[in-house]
């Protein structure tokens, strides 16, 4: 089996998140380079808290193990749970949505504005990218207050999710925004219309930055294995 598939790994159990996850990355696949996204059974039904994120690592980490055609790897939970982790296992291109989802952002606005799902979500954000040394180009960080299920009911999503955009542009003077979460993914193209903002949705800049290291043959640093 040749090594051509890039892996798209949702760590918690809802198949409808991993279905709205193909789905979002469906336009990158015109680049060729076959794409699966696979659901980690053993992860919970949302992931919500930084307890959850770390529990699904082991299990995360031997399901990728497990893809023999993987050619990268996409860990599409916008926390990045494991994604040292990964890139300690594997040569193989590792990305996370939350870096990909900064990292694009950052090319497509001065400060970016992140909305969250929930409150206790934004700590954990905060961690991350003063982690990426990024906070001084942070407009803010506003979560809508509703749980990973939530947001596939656009009746309790998507107003929640413009009126937290305007939030962020008007209040924060964020000029990008990211989608906290991968379940956000089919609200991408309403949320830029009624913001006029470029919106970010992050498992699409990590499928597209994966794809792009994948063609160049980009291997991260300090890896040893295959």
């Amino acid at each position: 089996m040749s090594n051509d598939t890039l892996i798209v790994i949702n760590p918690n159990a809802s198949k409808t998140v991993t279905a709205g996850i193909d789905k979002a990355v469906d336009p990158l696949r015109r680049f060729g380079t076959p794409i699966r996204c696979l659901t980690l059974a053993e992860g919970p039904p949302g992931i919500e808290n930084q307890l959850q994120a770390d529990l699904t690592i082991a299990p995360m980490l031997a399901l990728a193990a497990a893809q023999t055609d993987a050619a990268g790897y996409v860990i599409a939970c916008f926390g990045d749970p494991g994604l040292h982790a990964l890139r300690d296992q594997t040569a193989l291109p590792v990305l996370g949505i939350q870096e990909s989802a900064v990292m694009t952002a950052l090319t497509l606005g001065q400060r970016f504005g992140v909305i969250a799902i929930l409150p206790q979500s934004i700590s954990r954000h905060l961690r991350a990218f003063g982690a990426m040394g990024v906070l001084d180009r942070l407009a803010g960080d506003r979560a809508l207050g509703l749980g990973v299920a939530d947001l596939a009911d656009p009746d309790k999503s998507l107003d929640a999710m413009i009126t937290t955009g305007k939030r962020l542009r008007d209040a924060d003077g964020a000029d990008v925004l990211i989608m906290g979460c991968a379940g956000m993914a089919q609200y991408r193209e309403t949320l830029e219309t009624e913001t006029g903002l470029p919106v970010v949705e992050p498992t699409q800049a990590a499928v597209a930055m994966a794809l792009g290291q994948i063609a160049l043959g980009l291997r991260h640093t300090g890896s040893h294995h295959a």
